[in-house]
């Protein structure tokens, strides 16, 4: 059987450093608040003008440069902030890193979202419709959230990280395990921009429908909370059992980057010690699609994940949606 391996890795962060000072001098927050709920110190936001094609290109050519390579045979992009509401915005990157004519297209899963692509670029890896894919989870969650909600501007950030998938072997370092997913449409509200779809236009469109906060990301963060830790629980569980391992043999478990009482709590439930969290979320805040690649890379960077540890990924997003899988981490160049 072809498996789908790891064989390069590459992030990108935008130049806006963003301190929780930085902050509290426009909003009603201090860094001690921010800190205290979230774990968060700083995050990166995009300039004005730069789309997330950008910062998917950028991660996109640090993957292929860490997997030796120029070409891919498809790209796809896990994002809740495409360039455009239409067209998807992967043929762009595909464009932006000289790969024009591979099959190119968009996945939207919110924070579950690089879980999805992966699972979309394994699928054509195991039909033999590629043999290289790049696979980018990329954000600019500052463009879609409120700068005067403290309850969702201080949590969030915007980069991208990329993994190049290739052809290979299920038995071999990066082979990715089985990918657990699941949603459940009934709590869309949890996690949501109500305004911009066929459902509710924007409401500068069609004020009589939408209040102007519609444009904006909300997130019922309580309930979230709940069902990130129970979702993300369930599904990391079922991901270990394909694979044949428990608890106790995982060295790393890398969750969406959405809060650290989250992956505390997660951590707790599946009885892993905290001391084998991944965690990248004081540096870069909530990206969203792109926490769990950029999580993956920071820890590849400076040593954190070493070849042959044995990882689990996890994540809960809007939809909602949630999955996981695990693997065990391949020797890979530096990017």
């Amino acid at each position: 059987m072809r498996a789908a391996v790891i064989g390069g890795i590459g992030s990108w962060l935008p130049p806006g450093l963003v301190s929780n000072d930085d902050l509290a001098d426009r909003m009603d927050t201090s860094d001690a608040w921010i800190r205290t709920r979230t774990g968060i110190r700083t995050r990166y936001f995009v300039p004005p003008g730069m789309p997330t094609s950008r910062l998917a290109a950028e991660a996109g050519a640090r993957a292929l440069e860490s997997a030796g390579t120029a070409d891919a045979d498809a790209v796809v992009l896990a994002t809740t902030t495409p360039d455009r509401p239409c067209p998807a915005s992967a043929p762009e990157v595909a464009r932006r890193l000289g790969l024009t004519g591979v099959p190119a297209f968009d996945v939207s899963a919110v924070c579950t979202g690089f879980l999805y692509a992966l699972t979309a670029a394994a699928g054509m890896i195991a039909s033999g419709a590629a043999e290289q894919v790049l696979v980018i989870g990329a954000e600019a969650f500052s463009t879609i959230v409120d700068p005067h909600d403290r309850s969702s501007a201080v949590v969030f950030g915007d980069g991208a990280g990329a993994v190049v998938l290739r052809a290979g072997d299920p038995g071999e370092p990066g082979a990715l395990g089985r990918i657990v997913l699941g949603s459940d449409g009934s709590l869309a509200d949890l996690i949501t921009v109500r305004a911009g779809g066929s459902e509710r236009p924007h409401p500068e469109a069609d004020p009589g429908r939408s209040d102007p906060a519609d444009r904006y990301f909300s997130m019922r963060g309580r309930e979230v909370f709940q069902h990130a830790v129970t979702r993300m629980s369930q599904s990391a569980r079922e991901a270990l059992a394909h694979t044949g391992w428990r608890p106790g043999d995982v060295d790393r478990l890398v969750g969406h980057q959405a809060n650290l009482r989250i992956l505390h709590a997660v951590a707790e439930q599946l009885d892993i010690p905290v001391e084998r969290l991944v965690v990248h979320l004081d540096r870069v805040g909530n990206t969203a699609a792109a926490s769990i690649p950029l999580a993956l890379a920071h820890a590849h960077a400076t040593g954190d994940l070493v070849p042959g540890a044995r990882v689990v990924l996890a994540a809960f997003g809007g939809g909602a949606t949630w999955g996981a899988t695990a693997l065990t981490w391949p020797s890979l160049k530096a990017a």
